[in-house]
């Protein structure tokens, strides 16, 4: 595991460098060609591509499972010249270790525990998906993840887990983006200030509706991360902008927030607002799949004597997507912490347990007929 590990983590893959991920493709493609599974690469429009893998084997009009990831990470090509791989007391440190090179080598393992045990003749047959676009958005990459959540009996998600106890993501939150810009008048700040209309103005009141919003009591928050505008302190601004990250947790909060963003109005004379954006992830709710899901994943637990949880996690993932047609549970890679961080690193003695908890999961029948 650990040699796959140091593979993967050493093909550096930004998602904004399409061109990076043909090797880390290729390395997962061998990886399952290895174990029997028929690897696919489908190109990208706007990405690296993506990878489907099946077994050979696979019986036709069997239900499959859909086993989710993404080979692309935050940080870009050179970054392990100062982030350098190194293993201390147990510890793996390395960009894109933890989020979420590491769950992929746990779900290619998971495979050969069940093959090397006799208990890879699956009555759900287990299909990868591994997008390379995931951490800006799955643009790409998120019409096939819906089509091939809409048939699956159920989605296991290779995220990291939560907390150092490894806690698995039944919620996450939604999440928005939303551009507000606003369109002034210029004029000369000094001899013609009364001919002019401030957008800077205007988008300070706006900025303040918007932090209104947020919503400690139920989860939502909205934060204005970036603003801009104007042309030079003696200019009246003409235009300003916004960019708004928005988290909600319940599909509900999702349409009233992103109704009443929409539904905003200039109130500074001579100004007017124009609105883009969405909630492009819908919140991953407890639903009732979702929870049955996780009673098996907590029977899975029990069997091989590892204590696990459900928590709610603040951000997204493709897991928002499945989950709006399948039971999805989340948080199944590695044990650790710093996703997007310097001090990124996952904690190796705990991908063996993770690797035998996905096999027990994925040797499950039918949602159905699990007894549940």
């Amino acid at each position: 595991m650990l040699e796959l590990l140091e593979l993967l983590v050493r093909a550096e893959s930004p998602s904004e460098e399409p061109s990076a991920q043909g090797r880390m493709l290729g390395l997962l493609s061998d990886a399952f060609l290895e174990r029997g599974f028929r690897p696919r690469v489908i190109p990208g429009k706007q990405s690296g591509g993506m990878l489907l893998a099946m077994p050979v084997s696979r019986v036709r009009r069997r239900p499959h499972q859909l086993v989710l990831g993404h080979c692309d990470t935050v940080w870009p090509v050179g970054t392990l010249q100062s982030m350098p791989i190194k293993i201390e007391e147990g510890t793996f440190w390395g960009p894109g270790c933890f989020d979420m090179k590491a769950g992929l080598v746990q779900g290619l393992f998971a495979l050969d525990a069940l093959r090397a045990t006799g208990a890879d003749t699956f009555s759900v047959t287990p299909v990868f998906f591994i997008n390379s676009d995931e951490e800006i958005g799955s643009r790409d990459s998120t019409s096939v993840i819906k089509r091939l959540a809409r048939s699956a009996d159920r989605c296991f998600v290779l995220e990291p887990s939560l907390g150092p106890e490894g806690h698995l993501k039944t919620a996450r939150k939604g999440v928005g983006r939303f551009t507000i810009r606003v369109l002034g008048k210029a004029a000369h700040a000094g001899l013609d200030p009364g001919k002019g209309a401030s957008a800077i103005l205007e988008l300070s009141l706006v900025i303040q509706k918007l932090f209104a919003l947020n919503d400690a009591e139920k989860g939502i928050t909205v934060n204005v991360g970036t603003i801009d505008g104007g042309l030079s302190p003696n200019v009246v601004a003409p235009t300003s902008q916004a960019t708004v990250d928005v988290r909600v947790p319940t599909s509900a909060d999702a349409e009233r927030i992103e109704r009443m963003i929409h539904a905003l109005r200039a109130e500074t004379p001579g100004t007017t607002l124009e609105v883009e954006g969405s909630i492009g992830r819908p919140p991953m709710e407890r639903t009732p799949g979702n929870q049955k899901l996780w009673l098996l994943a907590r029977r899975g637990a029990e069997d091989l004597g590892i204590q696990i949880d459900q928590v709610t996690a603040g951000g997204g993932s493709d897991g928002n997507t499945t989950s709006q047609y399948a039971p999805t549970l989340d948080g199944l890679g590695a044990v650790g912490a710093g996703a997007h961080a310097a001090n990124e690193h996952l904690v190796l003695e705990r991908m063996v347990e993770r690797s035998a908890l996905l096999a027990r999961l994925l040797s499950f029948p039918p949602l159905a007929e699990a007894g549940l």
